[in-house]
């Protein structure tokens, strides 16, 4: 093996690697949190990047040519479809569910969501407040 084909197989393996650890993130997410959004969210960045990740591995293992192509178009297109179908069903979920302001604060009023995001922001910026107040 030439010199060129040690650091493929070296970055190949990392790819894979790399992708092998957040898939088991992902799963150890998936299990252990509680609520459904949160392991919904585990899952999808799990897949997404695992994916990815594991792909860009092959594709370097495989070097230029249609099968390389192929693994890239597989890779766009699960970066467009795994966050829009996991938007869709938190949408969902955060419709249906009967029992939602256990889980979370839901906001009725946006207003009161603006003055507390506003508030927030002025906490982060006391340089902001003491301008203000001279």
């Amino acid at each position: 093996m030439s010199a060129v084909d040690w650091i493929r197989l070296v970055i190949g393996s990392l790819f894979i690697l790399t992708g092998m650890v957040i898939f088991f993130t992902e799963l150890y997410g998936v299990f252990h949190f509680k609520y459904v959004l949160n392991r919904m969210h585990a899952a999808a960045m799990g897949d997404t990047l695992g994916i990815s990740a594991c792909l860009i591995g092959l594709m370097i293992f495989s070097g230029l040519n249609f099968t390389t192509l192929k693994m890239f178009l597989v890779i766009v297109f699960l970066w467009f479809a795994s966050p829009v179908s996991s938007h869709v069903l938190s949408r969902l979920e955060a419709a249906t569910n009967d029992n939602l302001a256990a889980h979370c604060e839901i906001y009725e009023d946006v207003e009161v969501l603006d003055r507390e995001l506003i508030a927030a922001k002025d906490d982060k910026n006391p340089e902001k407040k003491e301008a203000s107040a001279l």
